[in-house]
């Protein structure tokens, strides 16, 4: 793996750089010669059909995948740092009868105190803030299992928001959710990454919102065939020749 953390060439404003990734798995080359610049404050939205390579390449990212090529970071005044990245995965599944609350998730997953004790006041305190930065205060007592498809993803959401991360990464965060609950999460996250000065990347296969919320689109299938502003993917020859649509619908 070669994993390149500096500021790289293409200047400080590049929060994240990837040049000439190659992923193979099992003999098979999944990603091949993958190019691709996310700007700090930038929403990017990656797509492609099923079997892409879009997840194989987040967890190349993530440093979960073993790759050829360059990935590299770089924070203005800061180049000698690897930046925090915040992931949320693409929708766990809970058993509705599990007693686990959404309290009791942040206790696992951020305390070493074992979560049938109870939360300590100052955890109570820390999941309250976690879940107010996605507007979800009022979640915190309902068990994991029962949340719709929106609030898992806000829960969800708010675990990869701490500590606050100077990317985040969303894999297929539109799944699961219904069209309200999509604009809800998508204003959320454009709200997010305004206030907190982060950039985004995230997969998806809804194309409906992607003109409205994202700076850049970029279309993959095991190597990258278009990139630019969604306008311009969505309505080029390479997004009608992957999908067999025209203007991104069927």
């Amino acid at each position: 793996m070669n994993l390149d953390i500096h500021g790289g060439s293409c200047g400080h404003s590049c929060c994240l750089r990837v040049e000439n990734l190659s992923v193979t798995i099992g003999g098979e080359k999944i990603l091949r010669d993958m190019n691709l610049h996310v700007h700090c404050g930038e929403l990017v939205a990656l797509i492609g059909p099923n079997g892409a390579g879009k997840s194989t390449f987040l967890k190349a990212v993530l440093g979960q995948r073993e790759y050829e090529g360059v990935i590299a970071f770089s924070q203005p005044g800061q180049r000698s740092q690897k930046p925090r990245i915040g992931y949320v995965p693409q929708s766990p599944s809970f058993d509705p009868s599990d007693p686990v609350s959404v309290e009791d998730l942040f206790a696992c997953c951020m305390s070493r105190r074992p979560a049938f004790l109870g939360l300590s006041r100052a955890m109570h305190q820390t999941v309250s803030e976690c879940l107010d930065r996605v507007h979800g205060t009022e979640l915190m007592h309902k068990r994991v299992g029962t949340l719709s498809g929106g609030e898992l993803q806000r829960v969800l959401l708010a675990l990869a928001l701490e500590p606050l991360p100077n990317i985040l990464i969303l894999d297929e965060p539109l799944s699961g959710v219904d069209v309200e609950g999509m604009e809800t999460l998508m204003d959320m996250l454009d709200e997010i990454r305004k206030t907190y000065d982060l950039s985004i990347l995230m997969t998806t296969h809804d194309f409906s919102m992607l003109e409205r919320y994202a700076d850049q689109a970029v279309l993959i299938d095991r190597t990258v065939l278009a990139a630019g502003t969604p306008r311009e993917v969505l309505g080029g020859e390479a997004f009608r020749q992957t999908f067999h649509m025209k203007g991104g619908s069927l």
